[in-house]
């Protein structure tokens, strides 16, 4: 590998002064392409390590650990409205930035889900973009590098900066054939899906819902509920992983045994060996107790048993789904999942997000003729076609 040459890495921002001059510069181009790189493997929050920005122009990094360094600026441009924030494959950005600076960039797009609209397949990788649309080779040698150590690499920032230097050629050939197609509708109801600040909200109280767990009676549901919420506050406040605090399967076996005592508590086989004479010991305890007085009517209605529906039904729908999917160089997936077409095979009339807006064009009508007996599937020159069927006569 050939020597990096230092004078063409981009700057590195350590200073409020510096970041706060970058961002004024940036506000004034049409869009800006962000990334963000961060650790999480032992905080409950993702840890910050560093932000890449680039306009038409300039590429920037920004040291967030820099010590007095004041990310301010850098939020203000996240939320200003004459910018279009662009990023690739974009929740876990998102979710730190909404954790750091309470605010989801607006307006904001995501290459991944553009690329999605123009055909290219599910959740297609940025180099695989960069590759095909920018005609240029990311080194991934640094892909799984520790961010939060100083001094960053010349090799750190180098891989760093190309996240968003690519990104700036993939994103205006994706909007271009997005517009050629008249698709921008396509792609802002997407945008606003993923703006929606509820994605990156963690409420402790509903963080039992997470939990894989086949309990069926409400008692022990509750009782999940409150040592679930009683663990995300814990490990919120002590900023690890909720593992580091008490694993699922622990909750679930005390949810289900319901100790009362710090005896039976210590008795549970998933629990730590000393854990019940802990803190936390009595504070599950408390959850525990909490449980007992909840009324059972807070717990969401169970789910309804599905309708018998024909297997046949479903894989035709799904045939259909990907039929229409090649035809209009979409990914399927961003059509409909496949829960999506069961419900549709299950309750044809009623409201669907598959029978909405763009999708319910060139998808939900015609799956819906399916389903009638209107139309049946056909091959053309080894293409899935949609054939009318008449109907018997009465």
């Amino acid at each position: 590998m050939s020597p990096i040459d230092a004078s063409a890495l981009p700057p590195l921002i350590t200073d409020t002064r510096e970041l706060t001059e970058a961002c004024q510069r940036l506000a004034s181009e049409r869009f800006v392409t962000v990334d963000t790189e961060f650790m999480r493997e032992t905080t409950y929050y993702p840890k910050l390590c560093l932000i890449q920005l680039a306009g038409e122009s300039e590429v920037l990094l920004v040291d967030s650990l820099a010590e007095g360094l004041d990310l301010a600026p850098f939020f203000a441009l996240m939320a200003n409205a004459a910018v279009t924030k662009v990023f690739h494959a974009a929740r876990q950005d998102l979710e730190i930035i909404w954790q750091k600076g309470g605010l989801v960039p607006s307006p904001l797009v995501d290459t991944q889900i553009s690329a999605m609209v123009c055909g290219y397949g599910e959740q297609v990788s940025y180099e695989s973009l960069a590759s095909g649309l920018a005609n240029a080779k990311i080194d991934k040698s640094s892909r799984f590098t520790d961010w939060s150590r100083r001094p960053l690499s010349s090799a750190q920032l180098v891989y760093a900066a190309a996240d968003v230097t690519h990104l700036r050629v993939v994103y205006e050939k994706l909007e271009a054939r997005i517009a050629k197609n008249k698709r921008e509708t396509w792609v802002s109801g997407e945008m606003a899906a993923l703006s929606n600040p509820k994605n990156y909200e963690t409420l402790p109280d509903e963080a039992w819902l997470r939990i894989k767990a086949r309990l069926r009676k409400p008692a022990e549901k509750l009782a999940l509920k409150e040592l679930a919420a009683w663990r995300e506050r814990e490990a919120q406040s002590r900023d690890v992983p909720r593992g580091r605090v008490l694993k699922d399967d622990a909750l679930v076996e005390i949810a289900m045994a319901q100790p009362k005592s710090i005896a039976e508590l210590g008795n549970l086989r998933a629990v730590p060996n000393g854990f019940e004479r802990s803190r936390a010991g009595a504070d599950i305890l408390e959850a525990i107790a909490r449980a007992a007085t909840l009324d059972p009517a807070i717990l969401p209605p169970p789910d309804p048993d599905k309708p018998n529906v024909s297997g046949a039904l479903v894989q035709l729908l799904k045939v259909l789904l990907q039929a229409v999917a090649d035809r209009n160089q979409v990914a399927s997936r961003l059509i409909g999942s496949a829960d999506d077409v069961e419900q549709l095979a299950a309750r044809p009339d009623a409201p669907h997000a598959i029978l909405e807006g763009w999708r319910g064009e060139i998808y939900g009508s015609i799956a819906q003729q399916l389903i009638r007996g209107e139309v049946t599937l056909g091959l053309e020159k080894g293409r899935v076609v949609t054939v009318p069927r008449p109907l018997a006569a009465e």
